[in-house]
C-alpha cells in the first residue's frame, strides 16, 4: 500500500527529536524560517508520502537546499528558538 500524498492535519503530532515534544507537519514544514525543518523527510515518512508531498511544492532549488542543507549547531538553533519567543512576547506584550 503507498503512503497517502496528503499531510496529515495539525490533530495528528509526532515527537520532535529536536524540541523534544510534540508537533504538527505544518510546523516542520515552515520551521525554518519558512523553509522545511532539515529532518522533516526523517521524521514524516512513515507518516505520509512527505518526499513527494515536497517535491510537488518546492522549487529545484528549495528542495536542493532541503537535501543538502548541513543541520545547524543546537546552541545556534536554541538561541534563534529564544531570540523568536522574544519577539513574539514583545509583539504581544507578554513577558
Amino acid at each position: 500500500m503507498d503512503p497517502a500524498t496528503t499531510p496529515p492535519d495539525d490533530d495528528c503530532r509526532i515527537r520532535c527529536p529536536r524540541l523534544g515534544h510534540q508537533i504538527h507537519f505544518s510546523y516542520c514544514r515552515d520551521e525554518n524560517r519558512g523553509s522545511p525543518c532539515f529532518k522533516v523527510l526523517d521524521c514524516w515518512h512513515t507518516h505520509f508520502a512527505v518526499e513527494e508531498f515536497l517535491k510537488s511544492r518546492l522549487t529545484r532549488e528549495q528542495w536542493e537546499e532541503l537535501v543538502n542543507r548541513r543541520p545547524v549547531p543546537k546552541i545556534l538553533s536554541l538561541l534563534e528558538l529564544i531570540s523568536r519567543a522574544e519577539r513574539h512576547a514583545d509583539k504581544t506584550g507578554d513577558k
